[in-house]
């Protein structure tokens, strides 16, 4: 990494060389074929601005090199590792995925098991089968109130440290979707003490490093590696992303080698300028801009506790108590809870999107979420609160359908590893008839996002069952080929007897 004492973070080094390279006038006889836009289509060129096109090149001595950076991506990448307290940084240039992955690939290998969330992105089991490894599933703690998967306890992270003591590492989700935190640094302690690496999922945490009104980031509460969506609360470009390196525990060229395996040979410079840019614009203004977000999102909260029928859950449901999945939350996400009210989250995100022109970042069964970032401001928000006084004036008194309670979910045995059932034969069967089959895909209900099937787990007919209840009260599934499970996939010739 470069020397920091000659580092300066109001610089941006990869813009400033597509900048010079497009100003050189040197004529053109390589890709991309729109030739700086030159052949660009009427449409693309309305879609990026014709400075834009001029600059959207790659591969010239001048611009670097992703996969082995000597200039100014390598200038970039470590000022943003100065910036983010890392010891080094890698953009990557096919989101946060594509960091996970590398992260996993890099760290692990075949035969490995590996400590995960059981409500772990999607992202994370791709990683696991890319690396061959054996995840041990960690149920994480449920929340009543809103019907969500929280984070992992540190109760139940010291059985499984205990269970499983020959696990290479533990990958951490931090903060959840939501924005609830579990015991970081805790847990870090746990799995250090036992010579295991923490890895952690931060795709929505990028931002928390920028203001003290935020819980910590992972970095800083004993992270050995991190990977965070710089794109979805700062200000670079839709699957733009870094992996930060925190300690030595891992080998950080390892994990640069398994990035070049899995990214592009011809990244977009236009995405390496957008993470170049985002990093600068935080050194300028990352503290005001996010104090500014942080308010607003705290205003709204307490606005919205106010109305009957709306809930903005906070700080009363975080703990650092060894039992608790969450003990402390990003106060720039807004969760409303509907339970008061006659409408289910995705009617309300329906109401919202057409008749207010208001469109959240997701809703379930019982609530809705909302991302304040640096981008709102007061007029943002009071648009938004009087839409939500609105909806709960005319969907008042009703109360909301049946609560869910998945606290009670099946944990099916797992019979493959995730890699193995990937590339078993696979066939499709209905559901009713896969009882003692082999899962070859993921099945989850959103809320709470906890799997009941995994690759390579046994389907029962306690899972069927649980199944086709909660499908009859309306909740969606998420994860199989068949989004109403009628038939699911499986791995051929794995059937369990008995």
């Amino acid at each position: 990494m470069e020397n920091k004492h000659t580092l300066n973070q109001f610089e941006a080094p990869v813009s400033a060389a597509m900048t010079d390279y497009a100003r050189d006038g040197a004529l053109a006889f390589h890709t991309p074929g729109h030739k700086q836009g030159l052949g660009a289509h009427r449409l693309l060129r309305e879609l990026i601005t014709a400075e834009g096109l001029r600059q959207e090149v790659s591969l010239m001595e001048e611009l670097d090199d992703l996969h082995e950076p000597e200039g100014c991506i390598k200038r970039a990448e470590a000022l943003a590792a100065e910036l983010w307290g890392a010891q080094d940084t890698l953009f990557i240039i096919n989101g946060t995925t594509g960091g996970i992955h590398a992260m996993l690939l890099g760290t692990l290998a075949p035969g490995d098991e590996v400590l995960v969330p059981r409500n772990a992105h999607r992202s994370i089991i791709g990683g696991i089968i890319l690396a061959g490894a054996v995840p041990v599933y960690i149920q994480p703690e449920l929340e009543p109130a809103l019907g969500i998967a929280m984070g992992l306890s540190v109760r139940n992270v010291r059985r499984a440290v205990t269970e499983h003591p020959h696990a290479k590492a533990l990958l951490a989700v931090y903060p959840t979707y939501y924005g609830f935190c579990c015991d970081l640094q805790a847990i870090a302690v746990l799995v250090h003490e036992r010579g295991m690496l923490l890895l952690v999922d931060e795709a929505h945490g990028a931002h928390l490093r920028f203001s003290d009104r935020l819980p910590s980031q992972a970095l800083e509460l004993g992270a050995d590696a991190v990977a965070q969506s710089t794109h979805k609360l700062l200000g670079s470009l839709t699957q733009t992303s870094m992996v930060h390196i925190g300690s030595g525990r891992v080998d950080r060229q390892r994990i640069r080698q398994a990035a070049g395996l899995l990214q592009s040979t011809s990244p977009n410079q236009l995405l390496l300028a957008s993470l170049d840019i985002a990093r600068l614009q935080m050194a300028e203004e990352g503290g005001e801009r996010l104090a500014g977000a942080v308010r607003l999102s705290e205003r709204l909260r307490a606005a919205v506790n106010s109305i009957d029928g709306l809930y903005g859950p906070g700080e009363e449901l975080c703990s650092k108590a060894e039992d608790r999945g969450a003990a402390a939350m990003d106060a720039a996400k807004l969760t409303v809870n509907l339970d008061g009210l006659g409408i289910s989250g995705q009617e309300a995100e329906l109401v919202l999107r057409h008749r207010y022109k208001i469109q959240c970042e997701l809703s379930d069964p019982r609530n809705l979420l909302f991302i304040m970032s640096m981008a709102d401001t007061e007029r943002e928000a009071e648009r938004l609160l009087a839409a939500l006084k609105s909806l709960a004036g005319e969907y008042a008194g009703a109360g909301n359908r049946e609560q869910v309670n998945m606290a009670a979910m099946p944990v099916p045995i797992q019979r493959l590893n995730p890699r193995e059932a990937f590339f078993a034969p696979v066939e499709t069967v209905p559901l009713e008839q896969a009882a003692g089959c082999i899962a070859a895909e993921t099945a989850a209900f959103y809320p709470p996002g906890i799997p009941l099937l995994c690759p390579g787990e046994e389907i029962t007919r306690e899972v069927i069952s649980y199944i086709r209840h909660y499908q009859a009260m309306g909740l969606r599934l998420s994860g199989p080929a068949d989004g109403s499970l009628h038939r699911i996939r499986i791995c051929k010739g794995h059937k369990i007897d008995g």
